[in-house]
């Protein structure tokens, strides 16, 4: 986790050790900060307008992308973590690996833990349990450079969905949207499938963003022309994505086909290319080329990368002018996790159906305040905190240092 001038800040993205400490990089806080609100947003607001039966603004702006800013820059802090623009070698390397897995099987626990008191018709479905299978299958990844992490993500934007489609028949089914641990042991093989490749966040096509934002935390974040070019190819990925796709639909006869295969009128096909299914259709390879939310198709994972993409550019130069009147989001942003958290358990009580735009204010407001009085206060967030020093005390002892704390030897995002 992230550490600071007051004593630490940091959240479930970002790992430390072994760095000379710099000034945090507020834009990255802030945009994982937005995350969050966005998150909290599909989880409390209508999906739809009532009176249009349209998508609604928080639906369009938040649905699937948020998701994807977080996996984007759980990346970004595990490269910083990682030595940077200098990638760690040897004993060092070996150390942060261990550590990383010490955090992902921890960032599982507070997952499960957040899954047992959820009802079994959940209000959310928390991304914490994919969270940690995200960052083993970046554990392979610690070392690499920028412009091979870049070759691997889009073999994992454009491989996965496939496999994903062509596998969906296959594969062991599972049965609980927020699995706790003896739902766990009594359907591993669910499971696996669950977090790889079938579950609501599937891990192998969530490795796009993961490996994108660790190719990013290996450059110069700091420098302008970095971050201006964050923008400028995030939103040509995005309007790209959204061309070629309109093209494989509209122009070649994709939607024609969709329609043919699946046997669907044109009014349930427009509905799901608005909402989506609860997994990818199998009848067709067509369905790649749609981009909606959650659909985890190469065009859907560009979307939400570019998007991602633009928004960190965009926070990170924005933040080198009014970083102080970001406050509120990067105090949310450098402690995710546990907010998550806190959101998950407040969403089990199902309070917030009768007046969801109130609620939706009551834990945005509510996060912000904590986590800026927590920060000034006493820095890291408190889960933060107690994974930070589980995974910082196990990459000094595979490093070799004991159990001796080196307050020179930090990293910040």
């Amino acid at each position: 986790m992230n550490t600071t001038r007051r004593g630490g800040t940091g959240d479930v993205a970002t790992a430390t050790d072994g760095a000379p400490r710099k000034r945090r990089l507020v834009g990255i806080d802030a945009a994982r900060g937005l995350a969050l609100i966005g998150l909290m947003a599909i989880h409390l607001l209508p999906a739809w307008n009532e009176q249009t039966g349209e998508a609604s603004w928080s639906w369009r702006l938040f649905s699937g992308h948020s998701a994807a800013l977080f996996a984007l820059l759980a990346g970004v802090g595990l490269a910083l973590g990682s030595g940077a623009r200098q990638p760690r070698e040897g004993r060092a390397l070996t150390a942060d690996r261990v550590s990383v897995l010490v955090r992902a099987l921890l960032i599982v626990t507070v997952g499960m833990t957040v899954n047992a008191a959820m009802p079994e018709d959940p209000p959310a479905y928390n991304i914490l349990f994919y969270y940690g299978m995200f960052f083993i299958l970046a554990i392979p990844f610690l070392h690499v450079r920028p412009k091979t992490l870049f070759i691997w993500a889009a073999a994992f934007g454009i491989l996965s969905p496939l496999l994903m489609q062509r596998m969906l028949d296959v594969l062991p089914e599972w049965w609980y949207y927020n699995p706790t641990l003896p739902n766990v042991l009594s359907n591993p093989a669910g499971t696996l499938s669950q977090l790889l490749l079938t579950g609501n966040y599937p891990a192998l096509p969530y490795m796009t963003y993961l490996l994108v934002g660790m190719g990013l935390g290996r450059l110069d974040l700091r420098a302008v022309r970095t971050q201006v070019r964050l923008v400028i190819v995030g939103v040509a990925l995005t309007v790209l994505a959204q061309l070629v796709s309109a093209l494989l639909l509209y122009g070649l006869g994709g939607y024609s086909v969709l329609q043919e295969a699946s046997r669907l009128s044109e009014s349930t096909l427009d509905e799901i290319l608005v909402w989506g299914t609860d997994s990818l259709p199998t009848d067709t390879g067509w369905w790649l080329a749609i981009t909606t939310p959650h659909s985890n198709t190469p065009l859907a994972i560009a979307t939400s990368l570019g998007l991602s993409l633009a928004v960190l550019g965009v926070f990170l130069l924005i933040s080198q002018k009014i970083g102080d009147w970001l406050l509120p989001l990067s105090a949310m942003g450098s402690m995710t996790l546990t907010l998550y958290s806190a959101h998950l358990l407040a969403l089990s009580l199902e309070l917030h159906y009768d007046s969801p735009y109130l609620w939706y204010l009551v834990h945005v407001l509510v996060a912000a305040v904590f986590a800026v009085i927590w920060q000034r206060t006493l820095g890291q967030g408190p889960l933060e905190r107690l994974v930070a020093y589980c995974a910082k005390r196990t990459r000094r002892l595979v490093a070799g240092q004991g159990g001796n704390a080196n307050p020179g030897k930090t990293r910040n995002t």
